[in-house]
């Protein structure tokens, strides 16, 4: 079998900038209470008539990460795309990443994993790839939150999370063992999946039924959040699965060069931060300027801790998410 790298990485946000004092304009919220809660000082908002949308945005990071991996659109066999945010209901932003980079018919598979969507998608590449069917997946992760947010004192408990943006990653393949992708871990528990979702419209509560009821309160098309709960799963799974990782390659919290997690919530990182006994140069951060940008906040962390010098050959860089579904996973990387 064959080994997998990430030979080029690439990110995209919105130049609209959107502050914590621009959110207590809108909504009865203010900077210390959005700051205390979860660590984040702004995010970046798609602005209508800027060009963007999910899919647009997914191109952008893609082109970088292309030119970065010294490849064309030709090389690409496989395009998967990670999204909860689609620019349409379907079909999905794979097919759309395909026609706007003039691409061979190459397949498109998008992925619905939500805040795990990248760590899913880059395990299916690293599956594609090391069995010798593809030689270059382009795994993308993108996000157009603002698009679908309650922006009133109402749903202020999730929409000041939130943020846009997008992230791609070029997986290749290798013949260098003990480089790369060492493995990937993934686990769901669809019990608890009702306590971060958007239940409509759905195939059981279609948009007529919507649209006839009205509902001024408890709106299904807007995301529902039971933060604590969430909390309290979400660091008890990190922890799990970055274990399962370090322990299925022989490894130990100590030999961790870099840790890019999920960027759910600023708080979550600190503890799992705390747990493994990690120094501030150990983990990577940016929520606090992007905010939670779901299946696009690893592949943009990891592209700018890459871009900033903080990752080097030879390091050992832990993937990790927990999100909706509950789902979560991670990925152990010998760069």
């Amino acid at each position: 079998m064959y080994t997998s790298k990430i030979s080029g990485l690439g990110s995209y946000v919105p130049e609209n900038v959107v502050t914590n004092d621009d959110l207590s304009k809108i909504m009865d919220t203010n900077d210390a209470w959005i700051q205390e809660r979860t660590g984040i000082k702004e995010r970046r908002h798609i602005k209508k008539g800027d060009g963007n949308s999910t899919a647009v945005m997914g191109v952008k990071a893609a082109k970088i990460a292309l030119e970065r991996a010294n490849l064309t659109t030709d090389d690409i066999d496989l395009i998967i795309f990670a999204t909860l945010s689609p620019d349409m209901y379907f079909p999905g932003g794979g097919v759309q990443v395909q026609d706007m980079m003039d691409m061979k018919t190459v397949p498109a598979l998008d992925v619905r994993n939500q805040c795990s969507g990248f760590v899913y998608s880059l395990s299916v590449a690293d599956q594609f790839i090391k069995t010798g069917m593809y030689k270059n997946v382009l795994v993308i992760g993108s996000e157009n939150h603002s698009g679908g947010l309650d922006m009133t004192t109402r749903g202020r408990g999730v929409s000041v999370i939130f943020g846009d943006g997008a992230g791609a990653a070029v997986v290749s393949r290798s013949e260098e063992k003990g480089r790369g992708i060492l493995s990937t871990h993934l686990h769901s528990e669809g019990a608890h999946a009702k306590e971060l979702s958007v239940l409509g419209p759905s195939t059981q509560h279609w948009v007529p039924e919507i649209m006839e009821e009205n509902p001024q309160e408890d709106i299904p098309y807007f995301p529902y959040m039971n933060g604590q709960f969430v909390f309290k799963n979400a660091v008890v799974r990190f922890s799990e699965v970055i274990n399962e990782g370090l322990q299925a390659n022989d490894l130990n919290p100590t030999d961790i060069n870099m840790l890019i997690p999920h960027q759910a919530n600023l708080r979550i990182s600190q503890f799992v931060q705390k747990q493994f006994r990690l120094s501030d140069d150990q983990v990577y951060n940016n929520i606090q300027k992007y905010g939670n940008t779901t299946a696009a906040s690893i592949p943009i962390a990891l592209t700018e801790a890459w871009e900033q010098g903080k990752i080097k050959e030879g390091d050992l860089v832990v993937l990790a998410a927990f999100g909706s579904g509950f789902t979560w996973g991670s990925a152990i990387i010998r760069w």
